[in-house]
């Protein structure tokens, strides 16, 4: 009877115990798993370093265009493309694809980027162009001119982004650039969707020669469903401003 009884009291204070051991690790702070805690007075653990984007390289490299919006954007689009008279003072500046009229209402943009770890070389650009149908010419950089009609301004117009934005031929051998950007300003001298037309096949043809990547406004990569939408967006633009569109092979 007496060894039952003390049975009996053991199993009660091996049960309270249980309880305690339970509600106290329950309620206790817990310390984070899966994290090192650096001891006292190491030095903190360095940040992992994250490789530049192609798109925040080209940001880089268009200044504050980058973050401009609207007008402003345009507008810094613009002065890129202007900025490319620099370093030609008192030099012969050829006025093939000087642009009739400085009132625009819109620009439209596209890109070719070098692929990861490579840039684009001066000399590949100009045989691209060449090879393109692009005239080197006002602003020391490469247009597309109405054929027959060089004095009605540049249809598009591609420069270098980076500043001044021109191509030095003193200096294009050893020139190198992330990019290059092809600028389209509307009004053109021909109807915008005409424009457009011409100027996508090239950017295409100049990508695949510099073996480079085409991206859009936004330097994301040129797709089919933004290509489209930007044909419609020209269509629309034609439209609006009462633009006959003629087909008529002006290149």
């Amino acid at each position: 009877m007496t060894d039952t009884w003390l049975l009996r009291i053991g199993i009660l204070v091996v049960g309270v115990l249980l309880f305690v051991a339970i509600w106290y690790f329950g309620t206790r702070p817990r310390s984070p798993q899966g994290r090192r805690v650096p001891a006292k007075g190491a030095p903190a653990p360095r940040e992992e370093r994250m490789e530049p984007t192609l798109g925040a390289q080209l940001e880089r490299e268009l200044g504050e265009g980058a973050d401009a919006a609207g007008e402003d954007a345009v507008q810094a689009e613009m002065e890129l493309l202007d900025g490319a008279v620099g370093g030609t003072a008192g030099a012969t500046v050829s006025q093939y694809g000087q642009r009739v009229s400085d009132e625009f209402d819109r620009i439209v943009t596209l890109y070719i980027a070098a692929r990861a770890g490579n840039v684009l070389r001066g000399p590949d650009i100009v045989v691209a162009a060449e090879k393109a149908g692009l005239t080197y010419g006002h602003l020391n950089v490469f247009h597309r001119l109405v054929s027959g009609h060089p004095e009605r301004g540049p249809v598009f117009s591609v420069a270098n982004i980076r500043k001044p934005g021109s191509f030095e031929m003193d200096g294009i051998q050893s020139m190198e650039t992330p990019a290059i950007a092809f600028f389209l300003t509307l009004p053109a001298p021909v109807p915008a969707l005409e424009a457009w037309d011409a100027m996508l096949p090239t950017a295409e043809r100049m990508a695949d020669l510099l073996d480079g990547v085409l991206l859009d406004e936004q330097r994301n990569a040129l797709g089919r469903q933004r290509i489209a939408h930007l044909r419609e967006e020209m269509r629309t633009y034609d439209r609006e401003h009462e633009v006959q569109i003629t087909r008529s092979p002006t290149w």
